[in-house]
């Protein structure tokens, strides 16, 4: 028998009141299938919805079929975005390298579009994962009522209320809680440095010696060796002045 979500006493957020701010850049964009017209908006509604649960997605992390249903009315953007964090992708970018704890916050995080409130928060929803598993974890943080409030069936979730009172504007998400920590960046072996190759010195092309200069032949003259002129033992004695002073 699954034990029952814990009790944890949520924490005042950002996320949990009503904004009066002024719209600028901070706002977050809202995509919803409830206002789409053309085909276009539901392309950037998808990249938006891969934006948010794997910041980006390569070609070959792409849910065809999931997009295919979408498109077609055959799924809401919730049941999209559940796909999306069952994807394989997302269990071995996210799942697989971290712990109950990190995993519960990225989801929380990208799901919910707020931070965790506080450790009590993580232990709760981190003993879901380990009775009902993951899939059981995001099923149930899809049915929360905070989720279904917020975001709906139409909705696609994002980062609410990233203004600070100050003024300020928090940090995305991806950029405060990277996929993995500095424990499985370690397991994984990386960041290395090695020692083992030499490095080469290499001159930049403009300070190369051109034909004609004498930088060319240095190595030449270096290989003649020492060319000094030696000193020489000449006596006055054996000088002849009398032919050697010029005559006037």
């Amino acid at each position: 028998m699954p034990i029952p979500l814990l009790e944890y006493a949520p924490s005042s957020q950002n996320s949990r009141i009503s904004g009066y701010e002024v719209g600028s850049d901070e706002q977050p964009r809202v995509f919803s299938t409830d206002n789409l017209l053309s085909s276009t908006q539901v392309s950037d509604l998808i990249e938006a919805a891969y934006r948010q649960i794997f910041f980006h997605a390569f070609a070959a992390d792409r849910e065809k079929f999931l997009e295919s249903q979408l498109r077609s009315g055959q799924i809401t953007v919730r049941d999209f975005i559940r796909g999306l964090c069952l994807s394989n992708t997302f269990t071995n970018s996210f799942y697989n390298l971290n712990s109950n704890y990190r995993f519960v916050e990225q989801c929380v995080q990208r799901v919910l579009g707020r931070p965790v409130y506080n450790e009590a928060e993580k232990i709760a929803w981190s003993i879901v994962v380990a009775t009902k598993g993951r899939a059981g974890f995001i099923n149930d943080i899809l049915n929360s009522n905070e989720y279904l409030e917020n975001f709906g069936d139409s909705i696609v979730p994002f980062q609410r209320r990233r203004v600070l009172p100050s003024g300020a504007s928090a940090l995305p998400f991806n950029i405060q809680s990277p996929r993995y920590d500095e424990y499985y960046r370690g397991k994984l072996g990386f960041p290395k440095i090695s020692w083992n190759v030499t490095p080469r010195s290499s001159q930049p092309v403009a300070q190369k010696p051109k034909a004609g200069d004498p930088a060319v032949f240095v190595d030449m003259v270096q290989s003649l060796g020492y060319l000094g002129n030696p000193p020489q033992s000449i006596s006055a004695l054996n000088l002849d002045y009398q032919n050697l002073v010029p005559r006037r």
